[in-house]
């Protein structure tokens, strides 16, 4: 055999038919190396397109393609590395929407609306789905509240099927929240942190919503776009504020002060910077046009 032989490409690339926006790995042990896409197209239709590797051919194809109502903010699978749950993945923009993955079809199975007493909804900037109780979603609105979702399922007339109810909505900043994730700090169910259009890091206890900890403060105010949680220690996490080429590392046990400044990112061409207004605009076509589609 030659020295090229068994060796197995290492860059796989996949060409969608139109601008992505948002993307999330399937993490489901039965299916391997699966993404869910979603298209960046400046209208009401977008769409949601699950691709996976054949590893035959160490080529990728789409499974399934949807349609969904403005482009997602985020796109998020069941965080189920055992394969126990139903195979869901959920979207966030207008509202939160679970789907059950299928090929050829991926349906709707709920859409999570908080806002009952309004033809308005407030857009969802982001949201994260807890790995330790998966019955658990948060998501974080321009109305600058979290909101702590509960999913059940049932099997009523031999079909599951999936549903929800909120199980707490709380005003998290002073302006719009822009992300949320969870911690497995605590045992991992209970702690979450969010970040917003305030500048500040915040960090909740689901037994204990009467009381909040500001983590972080950025020193002119600027906006905080997201945050991330490191999975290895729970007393770390990342962030990063608008217009900025750092990433801020905080240790929530000594907070207002960040361990490190990852400063090593260019700034973006303003041509290149599609996405980077995507997080202001988009919103506001959402609060202005939903009314009529909801």
């Amino acid at each position: 055999m030659s020295s090229t032989a068994g060796k197995r490409k290492e860059i796989y690339k996949y060409l969608a038919p139109w601008p992505l926006y948002s993307m999330n790995w399937s993490v489901r042990p039965d299916k391997r190396f699966r993404l869910a896409l979603g298209s960046f197209i400046e209208e009401y239709n977008n769409k949601v397109q699950i691709i996976s590797l054949d590893e035959d051919t160490s080529e990728f194809s789409a499974k399934s393609t949807f349609d969904h109502p403005y482009p997602t903010t985020k796109i998020m699978w069941i965080p189920d590395s055992k394969g126990v749950y139903p195979d869901l993945l959920a979207t966030s923009g207008d509202y939160l929407r679970v789907w059950r993955a299928g090929e050829p079809d991926t349906r709707l199975e709920c859409v999570l609306n908080n806002n009952k007493n309004s033809d308005f909804c407030a857009p969802l900037t982001s949201f994260d789905w807890n790995e330790v109780d998966p019955n658990l979603v948060g998501t974080s609105s321009i109305d600058t509240t979290c909101t702590i979702w509960g999913l059940e399922t049932g099997q009523p007339h031999a079909r599951v099927y999936v549903a929800g109810h909120v199980k707490t909505q709380l005003i998290a900043h002073d302006k719009e929240v822009y992300d949320i994730a969870f911690s497995r700090a605590g045992g991992g169910r209970d702690m979450f942190a969010s970040v917003g259009a305030d500048g500040s890091v915040r960090m909740f206890d689901l037994r204990h919503l009467e009381h909040s900890t500001i983590i972080y403060e950025d020193p002119a105010h600027t906006a905080l776009l997201r945050l991330a949680w490191n999975k290895q220690d729970p007393n770390y996490l990342a962030t990063v504020a608008m217009d900025s080429c750092e990433v801020i590392i905080l240790d929530v046990r000594v907070p207002c002060t960040p361990v490190a400044r990852l400063s090593n990112h260019r700034p973006v061409h303003p041509r290149d910077s599609v996405s980077a207004d995507y997080d202001q605009n988009q919103n506001k076509k959402l609060m202005t046009n939903c009314t009529q589609h909801s």
